[in-house]
């Protein structure tokens, strides 16, 4: 876990945080690079996330970011087939693909439900190919619940397990079936970001920034930094902020 404490940065609202978001990850993911080493983010799925992709697109033409040098991985996926809407690495590669291209063999999509293996012998799969990576920024969104990646509260998918992938059943959100990084695996990242818009989320939020281990969201920290970036509704409930943009 994080030996300091998080940060907090509030934007006005989540038009902001992806656009102000997105100026913020291609500068980390420059700085990662500066030593001409590969960048090794971790991305997440969801609304705000995807607008930030799409931001991120269209920043990266004419900057020093070098796409052939980031190594991409998921924090989790519906375990669906490939081509369902519902999958979080389809669209999100087809937003990045619009602008750049990407090293196909360091783009690494958890697999999907096309044919008879189970969600469980798929995340033994996604496990072996991760192998010992350790991310340098694993982004995050939260839901309403407090839940992270497919890590759920008050569910089997949130016990203690030595595996850094896990097949989830029986998820409280649909689709029942999913792949999840654990939240061991979460925690191993050198930085985590956690992007949360919209005021339902309002509690989760201020519960999961007290610490609150019910929460998969109170539970998760980066080993270097933990950055909250939110806006104005979801930090309704919050007592500080650390910074106000």
């Amino acid at each position: 876990m994080s030996s300091g404490q998080p940060q907090v940065v509030q934007h006005r609202d989540a038009d902001d945080l992806a656009d102000r978001g997105a100026v913020r990850l291609l500068a980390k993911l420059i700085e990662l690079q500066g030593d001409g080493r590969v960048a090794q983010l971790c991305l997440t799925g969801g609304r705000i996330a995807s607008s930030l992709y799409a931001r991120l697109g269209e920043l990266v033409a004419g900057s020093e970011l070098d796409p052939t040098r980031l190594e991409l991985w998921w924090g989790d996926e519906r375990f669906v087939p490939t081509d369902d809407p519902e999958r979080n690495a389809g669209p999100t590669l087809a937003l990045l693909a619009r602008h750049f291209t990407l090293d196909s063999g360091r783009t690494h999509p958890m697999p999907s439900a096309d044919g008879v293996v189970d969600a469980g012998a798929s995340a033994a799969t996604y496990a072996k190919e991760l192998g010992e990576t350790r991310f340098d920024l694993c982004l995050l969104g939260m839901g309403p619940d407090g839940h992270v990646a497919s890590i759920f509260p008050n569910h089997v998918s949130g016990e203690a397990t030595t595996q850094s992938v896990i097949g989830v059943s029986d998820a409280p959100k649909p689709p029942a079936e999913r792949i999840s990084l654990t939240i061991q695996t979460l925690n191993n990242s050198e930085e985590v970001w956690f992007l949360v818009s919209g005021s339902e989320k309002a509690s989760a939020l201020a519960r999961a920034l007290a610490g609150d281990t019910d929460l998969p969201a109170g539970r998760v920290a980066g080993q270097g930094r933990t950055l909250w970036l939110v806006d104005r509704d979801s930090a309704a409930e919050l007592p500080y902020f650390d910074c106000s943009m």
